[in-house]
C-alpha cells in the first residue's frame, strides 16, 4: 500500500464500497416468482407499480424486496365436519391457487407472507363445513360428490374474491365415514343395484312377450284375411291352372276331369 500513489487510494476505497453496496443491493428473482419492493424512505410497500419480475435487479441498499411464488400452488386440508344429521365425517379437500400477481403489493401489505394461514385455510374450512352440513352421509359418499365439490369451490371463491388470491379449483379427494354408516350405505347401494337389475330383466321379459304376442296376432290376422279371400271360384281357378301345368309335364299320368270335390280334377299316377 505504501508504494501506491496517494491519489489512487480514494479510488480503491470507492471501488470496495461499490462492490459491497452492489452485493447488498443485488436481488435475483427466480422462475415462477415475483418481488414486492419496500421503500424504507419512500412510503413503504410499493402497491401502484408492477412487482419485480424474474431475473437480476439492483435496488437501493436501504430498501427491501419480499419474494413470493406466483405459480399455481396446492393446499391440502383434512377436516372433520358434520353432515346434515349431525354425524362426524372426515373429508380431505385440495385447493389449487395462486396470488394475483398484479396485486402482489396489496397482498403483502394487507395479508402478509403467511396469507395462507390468514385467508385461504380459514376460507376453505368455513366453506366445506357450510356445504357438507346440507347433505346426508349417503349423499356425500355417493350421489352428490361432484355437486359438493363444486359448491365448496363456489363458496370459497366468494370468500377470497377480494383478498388478492386467485382460486383455480377445489377437489374433494377423500371422504371417510364412520364404519357402521359406511357399511350400511354400501349394503343399501348393493340392494338398490340388485333391484335395478331385476327390474331391467323384468322389463326385458315383458317386452319380449309383447313382441311375440304382436307377431302371433299379426300371423292370425293375416290367415284370417287370406281365408276370407279364398272363395270357391278362386280355388277352382287355381286348380285349373295347376292341372294345365301338370298336363304339360313329361311324366306319364292320368287326369280325370270333373272328379273330386267341387268338380276339381283328380291326378292318377306319376310314373
Amino acid at each position: 500500500m505504501e508504494k501506491l500513489p496517494k491519489v489512487a487510494l480514494p479510488f480503491i476505497l470507492a471501488g470496495i464500497v461499490l462492490v459491497i453496496v452492489l452485493t447488498k443491493s443485488a436481488v435475483t428473482i427466480g422462475s415462477g416468482e415475483a418481488g414486492v419492493l419496500y421503500k424504507t424512505f419512500g412510503g413503504g410497500v410499493v402497491t401502484e407499480e408492477a412487482p419485480l419480475g424474474e431475473g437480476f435487479h439492483i435496488v437501493a441498499p436501504w430498501n427491501k424486496v419480499f419474494i413470493y411464488e406466483v405459480r399455481q400452488q396446492e393446499l391440502t386440508e383434512r377436516m372433520k365436519v358434520l353432515s346434515s344429521n349431525g354425524l362426524d365425517i372426515q373429508l380431505e379437500a385440495t385447493a389449487w391457487y395462486m396470488p394475483e400477481t398484479e396485486n402482489l403489493g396489496k397482498l403483502h401489505q394487507e395479508k402478509g407472507a403467511n396469507y395462507l394461514e390468514r385467508v385461504l385455510k380459514p376460507a376453505i374450512r368455513s366453506a366445506t363445513r357450510s356445504v357438507v352440513g346440507r347433505y346426508t352421509p349417503e349423499q356425500i359418499y355417493s350421489s352428490k360428490r361432484d355437486a359438493i365439490q363444486q359448491e365448496i369451490f363456489d363458496e370459497t371463491k366468494k370468500i377470497v374474491n377480494d383478498q388478492y388470491i386467485e382460486l383455480v379449483e377445489v377437489l374433494v379427494r377423500d371422504v371417510t365415514l364412520p364404519t357402521a354408516i359406511k357399511d350400511a350405505i354400501e349394503r343399501k347401494l348393493g340392494q338398490e343395484q340388485e333391484s335395478l337389475e331385476y327390474e331391467f330383466r323384468l322389463v326385458t321379459a315383458q317386452k319380449e312377450a309383447e313382441k311375440q304376442r304382436i307377431e302371433a296376432q299379426g300371423k292370425a290376422d293375416a290367415n284370417k284375411i287370406l281365408s276370407a279371400s279364398l272363395t270357391d271360384k278362386i280355388l277352382q281357378d287355381k286348380g285349373i291352372e295347376a292341372t294345365i301345368k301338370l298336363s304339360e309335364s313329361p311324366n306319364s299320368k292320368v287326369i280325370v276331369i270333373g272328379s273330386g270335390e267341387s268338380g276339381m280334377p283328380i291326378i292318377l299316377g306319376n310314373q
